[in-house]
């Protein structure tokens, strides 16, 4: 935790200064970062109440009546009636929509300034770490999607399914394991009867699944995970009925996977979606003993 909270907090001291956030008038606006914000949420609302406004922002509500007064002032905004000073809509007149859109110009031709220096990988890169952030810190609920694989989702999914593992003890054997299933999907592909799904929730990877071909006109679920940040919104569930969906239409008789014991909340996924056991072993193929468990789903024709 302490290692976390320094780099928060040295983040926020970096982040702070790259904005302008400590400027005495944001993009040299005449306006303070709040203002500009303030600013920002009636340009992008429809007819706002102050009270909103405040929620949004955690702002002091005499704060925000000043802030209004101002902006009330120069001309850029318009109350409406209502049945107290907090319950007025707020809209921007003319002169408000242009000092909002000159803001917008400045601001977007200053990031996109600071972003020139970036290369296409780049630029992804820092569109999913700003991604991962949002989903960590807000602690609100962020859409997620679920899309098929593209270059080096496979290296990222091995890369999680080992670190993720880790703590049962699997070590090198389960990372060695991983790189050999991506690498065969990878090196083999086989459109239309394989596939790979990635859950993405703000740009960042939240799990993952695997059907490939087994032979035998079975296909074979392998390496799904979800990320335990994303947990409990459904994705895992999500995944393998994508995965049951493409085997079926692709004309498996079969499908086929196999997990351990004491993965408890993936065999939960594996049940609902009606696949059951039939067989287990105790291997030791990770270092340690564990029970294995071989799960199949018949498919209807």
């Amino acid at each position: 935790m302490t290692d976390a909270v320094a780099a928060l907090r040295a983040f926020n001291r970096f982040y702070t200064r790259f904005v302008g956030a400590l400027d005495a008038h944001y993009m040299d606006s005449g306006l303070s970062l709040v203002e500009a914000r303030l600013l920002y949420e009636i340009a992008h609302r429809a007819a706002p109440l102050a009270a909103e406004l405040q929620a949004e922002l955690g702002l002091d509500a005499g704060y925000v009546s000043r802030i209004l007064r101002r902006f009330q002032s120069k001309g850029w905004i318009t109350r409406g009636r209502g049945t107290d000073a907090r319950a007025r809509p707020i809209r921007l007149t003319h002169a408000g929509r242009a000092a909002f859109a000159a803001l917008d110009a400045t601001t977007r031709g200053e990031v996109e300034a600071r972003l020139n220096g970036l290369g296409p990988a780049e630029r992804e890169t820092l569109v999913e770490a700003l991604g991962a952030v949002t989903v960590l810190l807000s602690g609100k609920e962020v859409p997620w999607q679920i899309r098929t694989f593209r270059a080096g989702d496979l290296a990222l999914i091995a890369s999680r399914q080992s670190i993720l593992y880790e703590s049962y003890g699997w070590g090198r054997p389960m990372e060695i394991l991983q790189g050999e299933v991506t690498t065969a999907f990878l090196r083999d592909f086989k459109p239309g009867r394989e596939q790979c799904w990635v859950a993405e929730q703000a740009g960042t990877i939240a799990g993952a699944v695997l059907l490939v071909d087994a032979g035998e006109d079975v296909g074979q679920l392998r390496l799904l995970h979800v990320e335990p940040w994303a947990r409990g919104r459904g994705i895992g569930a999500a995944l393998v009925a994508e995965c049951v969906k493409f085997a079926r239409a692709a004309g498996y008789a079969k499908m086929r996977l196999w997990t351990h014991t004491v993965l408890t909340s993936a065999r939960r996924i594996y049940e609902a979606q009606g696949f059951r056991i039939v067989a287990t072993e105790v291997h030791d193929e990770f270092g340690r003993p564990e029970q294995g468990e071989t799960w199949e789903l018949g498919l209807a024709r």
